[in-house]
């Protein structure tokens, strides 16, 4: 391939990437294009990435073929990283991240493994706790923001601490969100951890097993408060470290917004996953509302 058919082809796969977020995570995408321009790119490119392994269990007809998916994105890590050509535009695009901002392979690594550990759980296994849950969401979205922050060439461990927290409050938030989704597929058990569902009363022993029943909405409203409210503390606690967070840092967390934008939604329908309300617009709330709320965060160098 020539240099400018190469050239090309790259700026192809980043328009792919920009699509993809903008398609699949409509509120993200917001939040990339408020980021300097010179490493917007790199964001992109990273968001995309977690658009593809997010999204492969719930494409697949069958979950072989996206536990499949999952192991080929697990390869193609190390192709990347060899620097060998992979015909994906997510993956071309990557490749050209990878190689000009040096990004860790072992965040990237450990964000697919997590999805596989996840892909393969059995229907019965349910979390214990929900640390477990906030583990998971730190592997798959805290990484994403560690990533981001290292594209952009800062060095900051109070930044590192935030995004950890808003991967965190983020992760859990939109396993609240997804859960009539899962239930719909029959996995909605997988992300109410047993011991909150056992203080709810929504745990019941089924021929031998625990199985987690959502007959009763208020009880399940109040499962998912308990679970928001740990969302909440992490989110209060990204925000006590902002007055030690570099400027630079700063629009890499407005990630922080859409969290609180879904809490927020969350507490206006008391906490039931099942109202309408919360699938409308942007996280519940009017497009034009959002972005005008986004942007007053990032005029205001506040996450």
């Amino acid at each position: 391939m020539n240099g400018a058919s190469a050239a090309s082809s790259l700026r192809s796969a980043f328009s792919y990437c920009v699509q993809q977020v903008r398609n699949y995570e409509y509120h993200h995408y917001l939040c990339l294009l408020e980021l300097p321009p010179h490493f917007r790119k790199a964001a992109f490119a990273l968001r995309a990435f977690n658009v593809e392994t997010a999204r492969a269990m719930d494409v697949a007809s069958d979950p072989r073929i996206g536990l499949m998916r999952l192991v080929w994105w697990q390869e193609a890590i190390d192709k990347m990283y060899a620097e060998k050509l992979i015909e994906h535009p997510t993956a071309q695009a990557l490749s050209s991240v990878i190689c000009e901002n040096k990004i860790s392979k072992g965040w990237l690594k450990r964000s697919v493994e997590a999805r596989i550990n996840d892909a393969r759980r059995e229907v019965t296994d349910i979390p214990e706790t929900i640390e477990e849950l906030e583990k998971y969401a730190e592997d798959t979205v805290s990484t994403i923001l560690y990533m981001t922050l290292q594209a952009g060439g800062i060095r900051s461990t109070a930044a590192d601490h935030a995004a950890s927290h808003i991967g965190k409050a983020s992760g859990l938030l939109l396993l609240l969100k997804s859960l009539p989704y899962h239930a719909s597929r029959n996995r909605h058990f997988s992300y109410i951890p047993a011991k909150v569902a056992a203080k709810h009363g929504l745990l019941v022993k089924e021929g031998g097993r625990s199985v987690i029943h959502l007959d009763s909405r208020e009880h399940l409203c109040d499962a998912v408060f308990e679970m928001a409210l740990v969302a909440n503390i992490h989110l209060q606690k990204a925000r006590q470290l902002a007055g030690t967070v570099p400027a630079e840092a700063r629009p890499v967390l407005l990630q922080a917004v859409p969290a609180q934008v879904l809490l927020d939604s969350l507490s206006r329908v008391q906490f039931d996953v099942f109202d309408p309300r919360l699938s409308r617009g942007v996280l519940g709330i009017p497009p034009l509302w959002y972005q005008l709320k986004l942007k007053w965060h990032s005029w205001m160098g506040k996450y």
